[in-house]
């Protein structure tokens, strides 16, 4: 239940714009439905500022009450304007989305991929929980950074230019007045940007921890309640809920605080106007009325308080725009630091990857050959000094007490982990040299630990070869001895067995792992413990199967119930992660060293059933 939790750094300044420019790179194959948006998107942001322009001569009109004629053209203009900005909108948004969703869909697909191709390693160090939540959670909020922001952007970016522009164009003392405490805005906006990625991190990652939990108590509630745990997994989830809801409680405080702080802030603004105005309006002993009658006088004689009520209503429309440009930041810092958990495992090296000349492995046809080889996890030796020669069709079993590096050993055939020491060959060539596909094409493998996907039982079966003929599944079925208990199902190979092959016994489940392996009919079989966790008339119907496995396959065995190698044509005793002694059943117990201990341990005072080859 417990890997290593790793908290992620927030990037410094620097960084954050190339971040914004990686993610922007995603954007590039739709620029056929990019760039149309961000154009519709202007024409709305930009018409505002026409809108806002013919506020001027409607109100000259009205003022001379005389032409009536134009008072229609201009109401009929702002029709049209309107329509072309609702217009306008609906385009560039759908088009925006549809970019939006892409970009979300691409991400998603290339690091689930990335993520598939990376070692053991990888997922011994990370909790699928994490993985999961930046697959659905992360991906989600970088949706904002892609298309919100630049959408967003765009329009209220253009929308406050065209608006400054015709608040410049009417007054430009009153609109350098009104627009002197934008600077201002710097400082708050900034401290709140790195706030909200700093909260929007922490989250992420509760969110995180919350998936493990649920991943963990869920596949293992059969535990739980055996043990009588549900209280114990309730509080845990608590406390860890409880801390994501004071983390979402912080950000919500934080976004509350933007709208304010920009309306504060803009208003010194609007009021240093109003008291401009009025100072305009006295200065010289002029009469507060005659402030408004200079305003129709100015400017061709009625000019002046169009102008006024024009720039005025621009000045009002601009801060509304400041205030979502704040808002959006919000979101873009919270993108950001979802973006810099996806690219965290983005640029993950895969450590197990095809040499730059690999070749393709022939079919096996002499040995697998242990020359030298050593392994170290972290540093920590594990595997030391192992020479060992395995010939085609030979059955070599491994034996030995948990954690001597018998599964390690194996699990190096098919390069789940790589030597950090000496070679493994087949037929004479090092496994690192041909292509990590054709490698384990060759390679069957049956864990004690049954995978199995939710999915129908035909599919379980012909997994890694879903287009093979049902009379191929109907063979290899019958061979794993999982035929007969198919048949007798309702909806037979369209079964669905649930999460994990929930709905089938340990030997079903088993049994069905083996047809899967006979299937593929690689020439190298691996059998980890495959039979340890059954009971002993499932173990019956499993040695069955694995005998029919086994035949004509160069066999790998780790074996914990000795009684199950018996036959094997050789036996390895593993210990501190070196062979001590080898030999076959009868010369290990002659010997009477480290085999004879297990054996003893094992069969003390009880007969010693004749068991099949495993």
């Amino acid at each position: 239940m417990g890997k290593k939790k790793r908290r992620e750094k927030l990037p410094a300044s620097g960084e954050l714009i190339q971040i914004y420019k990686r993610l922007i790179e995603y954007v590039k194959p739709y620029r056929l439905k990019f760039y149309p948006a961000v154009l519709f998107n202007l024409v709305f942001a930009g018409t505002t500022g026409l809108l806002v322009l013919k506020v001027e001569p409607l109100i000259n009109k009205l003022v001379s009450a005389k032409d009536f004629r134009g008072l229609v053209f201009i109401a009929m203009g702002f029709v049209l304007i309107n329509l072309a900005r609702g217009l306008a909108n609906f385009i560039g948004t759908y088009l925006m989305r549809s970019v939006g969703l892409s970009v979300v869909k691409d991400i998603r697909e290339k690091l689930y991929a990335h993520i598939q191709g990376l070692s053991l390693k990888f997922f011994s160090d990370h909790h699928t929980g994490l993985l999961t939540s930046r697959i659905n959670n992360d991906v989600n909020l970088v949706t904002v950074a892609v298309t919100d922001a630049v959408e967003g952007g765009f329009k209220e970016t253009v929308t406050i230019l065209a608006l400054m522009g015709v608040a410049f164009y009417q007054d430009v003392a009153l609109a350098l007045i009104a627009f002197c405490v934008f600077p201002l805005m710097i400082i708050p906006i900034t401290m709140i940007s790195r706030t909200m990625r700093k909260v929007s991190t922490k989250g992420q990652e509760g969110t995180a921890d919350i998936t493990t939990i649920l991943m963990e108590t869920f596949s293992g509630v059969r535990i739980v309640k055996a043990f009588g745990m549900e209280e114990y997994e309730s509080k845990r989830f608590n406390v860890e809920n409880t801390k994501l809801f004071k983390t979402f409680l912080k950000r919500a405080r934080v976004r509350a605080m933007t709208g304010p702080i920009m309306e504060v802030i803009g208003t010194f603004g609007f009021s240093l106007v109003i008291l401009y105005g009025g100072w305009k309006a006295m200065g010289g002993g002029a009469e507060i009325g005659g402030f408004f009658g200079k305003m129709i006088s100015t400017g061709g004689g009625q000019g002046y308080l169009g102008k006024y009520i024009s720039f005025m209503t621009s000045l009002l429309l601009i801060y509304p725009s400041v205030r979502a440009l704040s808002r959006l930041n919000n979101g873009i810092q919270e993108a950001i630091a979802a973006s810099v958990r996806i690219f965290d495992v983005l640029d993950t090296k895969a450590d197990i990857v095809d040499a730059e000349n690999a070749i393709l492995l022939p079919e096996v046809k002499k040995e697998i050959e242990f020359k030298n080889v050593s392994f170290s996890y972290d540093k920590v030796p594990v595997l030391t000094n192992i020479d060992l020669n395995v010939k085609v069709g030979e059955v070599v079993a491994f034996v030995g007490m948990s954690g001597g590096g018998k599964t390690t050993l194996v699990n190096l055939v098919p390069r789940f982990y790589d030597v950090t020491g000496g070679q493994i060959l087949i037929d004479g060539v090092d496994v690192r040299d041909v292509t990590l596909k054709s490698l384990r094409s060759q390679i069957g493998i049956v864990t004690q630990q049954t995978i199995l996907f939710s999915d129908s039982i035909r599919n379980n079966i012909a997994y890694g070869n879903l287009n093979t003929s049902e009379s191929d599944i109907d063979e290899a079925a019958k061979a794993a001895n999982a035929y007969k208990f198919i048949t007798q199902l309702p909806d037979g190979y369209d079964t669905f067995i649930g999460e994990g092959g929930a709905k089938l016994s340990g030997g079903e489940r088993q049994r069905l792992s083996i047809a899967r392996a006979l299937l593929k009919d690689a020439p190298i079989l691996i059998l980890d413990e495959a039979t340890s966790s059954l009971d002993t008339e499932s173990e019956k119907e499993v040695q069955k199967a694995l005998e029919n496995l086994m035949k004509g396959r160069t066999t790998l065995v780790i074996a914990h119930r000795l009684s199950t190698i018996r036959h094997a044509d050789r036996i390895m005793v593993v210990v501190n992660g070196k062979i001590i002694e080898r030999g076959t059943h009868e010369e290990l117990l002659a010997k009477g060293g480290e085999y004879k201990k297990l054996y003893d341990m094992q069969f003390r005072d009880m007969d010693v059933p004749k068991a099949v080859t495993e």
